[in-house]
């Protein structure tokens, strides 16, 4: 696959990992539609990094440090933001943390934190 190509893959898997969050959001499966929501901010992250370096794509789940490796500006507020989203990876991931973090996701929660991860993809997708 050429660099367009790869791209574009990133760019397809990130819009149907937030379509999913936002499905499972409609499902009131709340912990999950944030799992997603940062599934979609990752993917977009890495088709960044393939439009904007020539770097193997990170086996990494931390956003931040992803974010920062594509070369874009990245304000104080989105590092913040970006890494509120990692630990939603970490938090309904593994079994120590997953029923913790499920009783954190209320309706009123994870309603604001979808529309804080559409947000950054929003942004991140602009970069594009």
């Amino acid at each position: 696959m050429n660099k367009k190509e790869i791209v574009d893959y990133w760019v397809t898997e990130a819009e149907e990992s937030l379509s999913v969050a936002e499905h499972l959001f409609e499902k009131e499966d709340y912990s999950y539609t944030l799992f997603f929501g940062h599934l979609a901010v990752e993917k977009i992250i890495k088709a960044i990094l393939v439009l904007n370096t020539n770097l193997q794509i990170p086996r990494s789940h931390n956003l931040l440090r992803l974010a920062q490796e594509t070369e874009i500006e990245i304000t104080e507020e989105q590092k913040l933001s970006l890494i509120r989203i990692t630990a939603f990876n970490l938090e309904s991931r593994y079994p120590d943390y997953k029923r913790e973090f499920r009783n954190k996701c209320t309706l009123q929660f994870t309603k604001l934190e979808l529309e804080k991860i559409k947000e950054i993809f929003i942004w991140l997708k602009s970069k594009l």
